[in-house]
């Protein structure tokens, strides 16, 4: 078969010859947390606020747990068992995206949770602990502080969502 045939090209795009986009998305992703949590970490002490609106803050908080400060307490072993699980996800999630880097939806999921996983891996191998510092909040109820590497996970997790109900939908 020609090099520069169609039937190449698609191949080549299914087997992973869009992988290298996606990585750098998860670049910029990457690059985006990390330079806000440094921000943060210049401008803020540890629990300082400022109000932006009625329902939004922007505060330092640290987070040695997961999610919703899972195992926050845990004495200090969690650090590096999150660590783990990090690094595993984005070697699970390279591979993934080398196997299908040409399902749009889905490399663009796997990017955004790579590069936050990698941003929340990076803290909790510097600090410790994840810096988080978007707060939300309505009539007396606050949402967990989160930061940018969270809502990238958070994003990629409703795209692999979307992306399996596409596919069942495509089945029917």
């Amino acid at each position: 078969m020609a090099r520069n045939s169609p039937k190449s090209s698609v191949s080549l795009s299914r087997s992973g010859g869009g992988m290298l986009q996606w990585l750098g998305l998860a670049l910029i992703i990457l690059i985006a947390d990390q330079f806000t949590k440094v921000l943060v970490i210049g401008y803020y002490d540890l629990g300082h606020s400022t109000p932006v609106t009625s329902f939004f803050n922007l505060v330092r908080v640290h987070n040695s747990g997961a999610a919703f400060s899972f195992l926050a307490g845990a004495g200090g072993w969690q650090r590096w068992f999150f660590t783990v699980i990090g690094i595993a996800a984005a070697g699970l999630i390279v591979w993934m995206l080398k196997s299908h880097g040409g399902q749009k939806l889905f490399a663009f999921a796997m990017a955004c949770i790579l590069g936050g996983a990698i941003g929340n891996v990076i803290d909790r191998l510097m600090y410790g602990y994840v810096v988080d510092f978007l707060d939300f909040h309505w009539m007396g109820w606050h949402f967990p502080a989160f930061n940018l590497a969270d809502s990238a996970i958070t994003l990629g997790a409703a795209c692999l969502i979307l992306d399996e109900l596409r596919r069942v939908q495509r089945g029917r």
